[in-house]
């Protein structure tokens, strides 16, 4: 009936390209989404962490979203577990990526660790109603106890449990909440008998003021996630675990019922991409070569033949 109004066809047509001029104008992804994302009207929030790492992680999960006709709201650099976990639960977060043994510790404080599977399957299972967690990656971003080099010689510091050969004091340094996390300075003491002096506070997540602390000698002890290029860059070393005080923390994204079966087959597929050393790789272009997340995520896309 419409060929019938060329008033109305003309109105039709100016609305469609505002629409399309105000949507180009807004954009500020590298990776334009499918025209179907304004179709479908499904949108979906993805969150991070105040960490780097977490957030290009976040950004490739959402690019690849966009790819697949999803409109996406980002939700970066929220803050630990204690201030993100309140907001997946109540649903105002569809898609985070998450480390599942540090998740697993903090809905099950009798938790026992083990291997990947098994700390996997014992998350899903703990998972609050409405939440779900999709198959981790290969990569992994461990909590681990960290120290100079020099310290290590110094000491004949090899794991955890050497830590008792030190015999000056041992400040902690690291997020406040590792204060009372189940792997914190309290489990050294009861687990290895090992007393620390003190805790100071470095509010980046293992970050480049933690790594200046420890190289500074401020702290002698922090905690730095393993697929931080920092340790090798700065001449530390993550003493060895071998009884699990960390649980496997391989990454995967802990999705709402918001996140339908084809959402969830493109998180699988960027999870079976994301190796261990390529995670390496990614944070290193993040601190060594300053790029951004979005600049990362793209490339990283693009390469891995998900774009």
């Amino acid at each position: 009936m419409f060929k019938h109004n060329k008033g109305r066809l003309a109105l039709v047509a100016a609305a469609v390209g505002a629409v399309i001029a105000l949507s180009g104008c807004s954009s500020n992804n590298p990776v334009e989404a499918k025209p179907s994302s304004e179709a479908s009207g499904t949108s979906l929030v993805v969150g991070s962490q105040a960490y780097y790492s977490n957030e290009i992680v976040a950004e490739i999960y959402a690019q690849a979203l966009e790819k697949g006709g999803y409109k996406v709201e980002r939700t970066f650099q929220i803050g630990q577990r204690e201030v993100y976990l309140p907001q997946l639960e109540s649903g105002k977060i569809d898609v985070f990526p998450e480390y599942i043994g540090s998740l697993l510790q903090a809905l099950d404080k009798t938790a026992t660790g083990g291997t990947k599977d098994a700390v996997f399957t014992a998350l899903k299972a703990k998972l609050p109603a409405g939440l779900s967690v999709l198959t981790p990656a290969a990569a992994s971003d461990q909590n681990s106890w960290t120290v100079t080099k020099a310290f290590a010689k110094k000491y004949n510091l090899t794991d955890i449990a050497s830590l008792k050969n030190v015999t000056e004091p041992i400040t902690v340094g690291g997020n406040a909440e590792l204060e009372t996390r189940p792997y914190g300075p309290s489990a050294l003491k009861s687990k290895y008998g090992i007393a620390t002096a003190g805790f100071t506070a470095v509010q980046d997540s293992g970050g480049p003021l933690t790594v200046k602390a420890l190289v500074d000698n401020t702290i002698q002890l922090a905690n730095v996630y393993t697929a931080d290029p920092n340790i090798v860059s700065n001449n530390l070393m993550a003493l060895k675990d071998p009884d699990g005080l960390f649980f496997p923390d391989n990454v995967a994204p802990v999705v709402s019922t918001k996140v339908d079966k084809k959402a969830q087959d493109i998180l699988n597929k960027v999870d079976a991409k994301l190796t261990a050393e390529g995670f390496v790789a990614l944070n290193a272009e993040s601190k060594n070569e300053q790029k951004s997340s979005a600049v990362i995520a793209t490339k990283w896309l693009k390469e891995n033949d998900l774009n």
